[in-house]
């Protein structure tokens, strides 16, 4: 008999529940946060030797209690925190306590399909994780950028254009000269800004060469593809991790939401589009058929050509592209995986 365990996790506390192969509850626990917090749970587990571990939100709240775990050989399963509320809700219960989470995370860890298995970390969370670095250097630049507009257009009649940069800044401050004391301490505050600015600039672009070596290290096709570069290669391995765990290019395409959702009712046959899926995985196919289809001879153009010659609208064409592109991307992260294995074999062989 297999027992699933699963576990709520918070900052401070964890709630275990160990359920049987009919969904009974055998035994529930809840451990503090602390260091010999996996020694008790696997003390208290240790009476049932075929147990997976079931941990609601394993990349979030129960990262470093999953990873624990997989470090003493458990099997692990990732339960999204919205798959166990949907199961809580399903099961009649209106309660939301720690015990009752923990136990449709545990019958979710039963019974879906599909659930992503922890794994050692590696490649992906790496990229992930500069990508997160990135991300928050970006933002601040942007957000300083738009402080320095904000104090240009007080110094300068009629602004000054929108794609700012360094340098543009640079340029625009000479032309400064202030007379009165409030316009000098503005242009004093340009300057200590565009000192930030291009600190930040300084530290994208090492971050952009770490991420470059990161991908060269990791090994990929996914730049072959047009409109696909270093970010969105790097967004795309990180978020998908093992592509294994997609059947078929269908499933792939239903997890990027560029698969249409069937919309029927009695006779009559219809799809309608679909907001869900990963949106980050959307946005970045969006951007690559968008770079296609303005490049003067790529198959992206070419492939909307084809659609809109049909009768399509050029939304409803962009949209088709969009699932070719998620098609394309499965099939290049498949080519990723045989790749490795044929790497790993030839390093084991030497």
């Amino acid at each position: 008999m297999t027992v699933v365990i699963g576990i709520d996790p918070h900052k401070r506390s964890h709630t275990a529940a160990a359920l049987d192969e009919h969904d009974k509850v055998l035994a529930e626990l809840r451990v503090e946060a602390h260091p010999r917090q996996v020694e008790r749970l696997l003390g208290w587990a240790e009476c049932w030797p075929e147990r997976i571990w079931a941990i609601e939100n394993a990349n979030g709240l129960g990262w470093l209690l999953s990873r624990q775990l997989l470090e003493v050989g458990e099997q692990v399963r990732d339960v999204p925190a919205a798959l166990s509320a949907q199961v809580r809700k399903l099961s009649g219960s209106g309660h939301k306590t720690d015990a009752y989470d923990a136990r449709s995370t545990a019958i979710a860890g039963r019974h879906a399909r599909r659930l992503r298995p922890v794994v050692p970390d590696g490649a992906p969370q790496v990229l992930g994780l500069i990508l997160e670095r990135r991300w928050r250097i970006v933002t601040t630049r942007q957000r300083t950028l738009v402080a320095i507009h904000e104090q240009l257009v007080k110094l300068i009649p009629g602004g000054v254009a929108r794609n700012l940069n360094a340098n543009k800044t640079a340029a625009a401050l000479r032309k400064i000269r202030p007379t009165d004391p409030i316009g000098a301490m503005r242009r004093q505050t340009i300057v200590e800004l565009l000192a930030e600015l291009r600190r930040l600039d300084r530290q994208c672009k090492t971050l952009d060469a770490e991420l470059g070596r990161a991908l060269a290290d990791y090994g990929t096709c996914l730049m072959d593809i047009d409109g696909i570069g270093p970010v969105a290669a790097a967004t795309i391995i990180s978020i998908v991790g093992d592509i294994r765990r997609f059947p078929n290019a269908g499933h792939f395409a239903s997890f990027t939401g560029t698969a249409p959702v069937a919309a029927s009712s009695g006779e009559v046959v219809r799809h309608r589009l679909n907001l869900g899926g990963q949106r980050q995985m959307n946005k970045v196919l969006h951007v690559a058929a968008k770079v296609q289809i303005s490049l003067p001879n790529s198959d992206g153009r070419a492939y909307v050509h084809r659609k809109l010659a049909e009768g399509k609208t050029r939304a409803k064409a962009t949209r088709s592209l969009k699932r070719h592109l998620s098609n394309t991307v499965y099939r290049a992260l498949q080519a990723d995986v045989v790749a490795h294995e044929v790497s790993g074999e030839d390093n084991q062989a030497a």
